[in-house]
């Protein structure tokens, strides 16, 4: 959604949980194109069934405290929240249980994990890089933003161990192993620099490169801060967002390569030096991308998917007024190699479903369904629900199921919906921002395949291979 390294290892604030009970589940159901479904129904189609579903609980449970994304580890699905995160046991997918529970206000606290450590984003200003710090004016000097480390070898116990401020906060972040350099590699995303903010100066066309060592975690350091846009990026005098920094990277390293999408421009990037990452193209769509928000490479490394997060994640635009192409994802494919690879746009994929005028709906996080052969994903739409589509033609995207509720309203807009959407050993599992966390089960002969393809740690945003390529 659009919105000092210091030493020694502090207490996050863990709030006690305990196993908690599946809610009622959706009957199946179709839907066609304007059939919108009513406040909080279920409806999905034949080939997906909705199997668990948990509340958010404690701390989390107000309307303010978003859910957003997630990341997978030991049998474990991590999920973030602007005030911390929820470990949940996903061993039994149909019957998931709350482990633990960390406050740490500080939204989005997007997450990844790595080993016995987690990384989570701060993008809001605070008092200082406590768990109990307050809100604090970005023009204060001495307000704090960046990335947490946290020790998750117990995770019923996880421990705060480290912080690292970063120029424009975090507001993503990309986790790169750098087993050569015995640490992992997080690429900060963060953006919209004002001459009146002391720790974002415009211009900020770069990345912050945080190193973690892996043994001594509370190192944790600033160690670069490369350039991506030297003569700078979208001015944004078009259709599309000013570029002023990125919203999200994905990184794909077996190929050495990473995927961005920064505001006004979709780049890709040669990251065989993992310290000195260089655009090697560039691309542009001032017709339909309003702002250019996260990134997905199919498993061959020949495509990839950007996103339109068309209002931020806050405006109704999967209706006929918006059409199918805005607020979509772009489909392009990578043709050539090292310094010749480019970008070539093909097609736009949207859900064909429309949504209400109170629905909050556009693209957002996904992640591929590990079919070999294939090019199938699943991916969020916050109310416009979860979207499972193919791409193998990529001139012919289609819905190949679907999972949504109905409006959280039918008189005003209140954002919610699916943050996040990824395929985790089996099953999919969503990121609901206000309902909490739903398991799925995809039942199609065309991704049947993926049932058999397991992950002991898996970060959409670190994309992992699988089969022959």
């Amino acid at each position: 959604m659009n919105t000092t390294r210091r030493r020694g290892r502090r207490a996050g604030v863990l709030i006690a949980t305990g196993a908690l009970a599946v809610a009622g589940l959706g009957a199946p159901a179709s839907a066609q194109q304007d059939d919108i479904p009513g406040v909080d129904d279920v409806v999905h189609s034949r080939n997906l069934s909705h199997v668990a579903h948990l509340e958010k609980v404690g701390p989390f449970a107000n309307q303010d405290a978003f859910n957003t994304d997630m990341a997978f580890t030991r049998g474990h699905a991590i999920v973030g929240n602007y005030d911390g995160f929820t470990v949940y046991d996903v061993r039994r997918p149909k019957k998931p249980r709350v482990v633990s529970q960390v406050l740490c206000p500080g939204g989005q606290n997007d997450l990844s994990v790595s080993g016995d450590l987690l990384f989570l984003s701060t993008d809001y200003a605070r008092t200082d890089d406590s768990c109990t710090s307050e809100p604090a004016p970005a023009s204060d000097p001495d307000s704090w933003e960046g990335v947490k480390v946290f020790d998750i070898s117990d995770l019923s116990n996880p421990e705060y161990v480290a912080s690292v401020r970063t120029d424009c906060g975090s507001h993503t972040h990309t986790m790169v192993p750098a087993p050569e350099r015995e640490s992992v590699l997080l690429y900060v995303s963060s953006y919209s620099p004002a001459p009146e903010l002391p720790n974002c100066q415009p211009p900020h066309d770069k990345v912050s490169i945080v190193e973690v060592p892996v043994d001594h975690p509370e190192d944790a350091a600033l160690v670069a801060t490369p350039v991506l846009f030297p003569d700078g990026g979208n001015p944004g005098d078009g259709y599309s967002r000013e570029t002023t920094g990125c919203h999200d990277l994905t990184a794909y390293p077996e190929k050495d390569l990473l995927a961005g999408a920064c505001m006004g421009d979709g780049i890709l990037v040669d990251i065989s030096d993992r310290m000195e990452p260089r655009v090697i193209d560039r691309v542009q769509d001032e017709d339909n991308f309003a702002f250019w928000h996260s990134a997905t490479f199919n498993n061959a490394g020949t495509k990839v998917v950007f996103t339109d997060e068309l209002g931020g994640g806050g405006m109704a635009t999967c209706n006929a007024e918006i059409g199918s192409e805005r607020g979509a994802n772009g489909i392009y494919d990578l043709k050539g190699k090292g310094d010749h690879a480019h970008l070539e746009f093909v097609s736009y994929y949207k859900i064909p479903r429309h949504q209400g005028e109170t629905e909050n709906c556009v693209a957002h996080n996904g992640s591929l369904i590990p079919v070999q052969g294939r090019d199938i994903m699943v991916q969020a739409w916050y109310q416009g629900g979860v979207s499972v589509w193919e791409f193998t033609n990529s001139d012919r995207p289609k819905e190949i199921a679907y999972f949504e509720r109905g409006p959280l309203s039918d008189t005003e807009n209140i954002t919610g919906g699916s943050w996040s959407a990824y395929y985790f050993n089996g099953y999919i599992y969503s990121s609901d921002i206000q309902k909490g966390f739903d398991v799925l089960d995809i039942r199609d002969p065309r991704t049947a395949p993926a049932k058999a393809v397991k992950f002991e740690e898996f970060n959409p945003q670190t994309q992992p291979s699988y089969g022959r390529r």
